[in-house]
């Protein structure tokens, strides 16, 4: 794949006729080094020619009857492939793929998005042990889907399974997150805060700070000031900022 002039053999699945037209399009005009295998309407045609064609990228629908496009990957188990996301709506989703470090792109697709998308899956194609990333993924989802308390982080060696109730902050360093944990342990993550933030708000978590992310189950006391601070399980004290005192005392209200 270092070779600019070498062909992607790639196959666009989504069950809508006009998406599936669209994209082709898109591709075949600002996108040469890209060759459209087939084009498949559903997940399990999508299966019978991923399987009889091997291509080298797949254009996938996330959400679609039946099957979804998770559903599909799951379905296939080991693949060599890249897969670029292509989702109308789903937040949930979206934190999902951002949080696995994957590509997506949002209905109706732009130009300038799909190129820089295929360009990182370019990268991603030369990379060994990428894989993992997408099992981290399909492991959140499915834990969202069952309601389970479990986050799997993708870390160098592998995936990392840890339980929600167990983390008591995480902290920023620069494009690193620390995760202090309930058994005292400390987990450096390459990923920024921002991307726990969205990952983790939904599930009892709250930014009180810039440097901080709270879980509000082992909050013990908050402490008044300009901004204040909370102390956590284990004598840990992190500080709330000016700006978001007022929606972290309204939110300690609710619990």
């Amino acid at each position: 794949m270092d070779n600019p002039t070498t062909m992607i053999n790639a196959i666009i699945i989504d069950d809508e006729y006009d998406g599936r037209e669209a994209l082709k399009l898109s591709l075949k005009r600002y996108c040469p080094e890209i060759n459209i295998l087939h084009l498949c309407e559903n997940a399990d045609e999508g299966i019978r020619i991923i399987q009889s064609s091997k291509p080298d990228l797949i254009f996938l629908d996330v959400q679609m009857p039946h099957k979804s496009g998770f559903n599909l990957l799951e379905e296939l188990g080991e693949f060599d492939f890249e897969v670029i996301f292509v989702t109308a709506h789903d937040k949930y989703a979206i934190k999902a793929i951002k949080f696995s470090a994957l590509d997506y792109l949002l209905k109706p697709v732009d130009v300038d998005d799909l190129q820089k998308a295929i360009q990182k899956a370019k990268v991603r194609l030369n990379q060994k042990g990428s894989h993992h990333n997408y099992t981290s993924l399909l492991k959140n989802v499915g834990f969202k889907q069952k309601q389970l308390d479990k986050i799997a982080i993708p870390t160098m060696e592998g995936i990392l399974f840890e339980s929600l109730q167990d983390i008591i902050y995480c902290q920023a360093d620069g494009n690193y997150t620390t995760l202090v944990m309930l058994q005292g342990d400390k987990i450096v993550v390459s990923k920024s805060l921002g991307d726990f933030e969205n990952m983790l708000s939904v599930s009892g978590f709250f930014r009180v700070h810039h440097t901080y992310l709270i879980n509000l189950k082992h909050i013990k006391k908050y402490i008044k000031g300009e901004g204040g601070y909370v102390i956590l399980e284990g004598n840990h004290h992190v500080d709330v900022s000016k700006r978001k005192k007022e929606a972290f005392l309204q939110v300690l209200h609710k619990i």
